[in-house]
Order: structure tokens, then sequence, then C-alpha cells
């Protein structure tokens, strides 16, 4: 017997939200904290002032499908 293929892993926008759950489907994609994921977003937002980081977030918010 030939073991079945996985369908790839997804990332999708998580229900752990404090927007638009960007941020929280990275760190469920990444299995990683979603408070310190999103610490780290907005220390490094503030350090590039600001724009690309948001920039980054709305492009995700709106390519990055909901969960299920």
């Amino acid at each position: 017997m030939e073991p079945q293929e996985q369908a790839p892993k997804r990332i999708k926008r998580s229900k752990d939200r404090m927007i638009a759950g960007v941020i929280g489907g990275f760190a469920e994609y990444f299995k990683l904290d979603p408070t310190l994921l999103r610490v780290i977003y907005v220390i490094l937002s503030v350090m590039s002032v600001g724009f690309p980081g948001l920039l980054a977030y709305i492009i995700c918010w709106i390519l990055i499908p909901e969960q299920d």
C-alpha cells in the first residue's frame, strides 16, 4: 500500500485575533506563541517607521483566507 499524501499546510487567518487574525494565523502555522509574534511584529513595524509593516498586514488581510 502506498501512503496517502497529505494536502500541503496552508496559512489561514486565525479565530484568535486582535484585528484580522493575520498574526494569529502565522503563529498557528509556525507553531509559535501569538502574543510573542504580535510583539515582534509591532517592534519591527515601529522600527521601520510603520508603513511597510502596516502595508504587509493589509495585503495579508486581503489575500489570506479565514479559517473555516
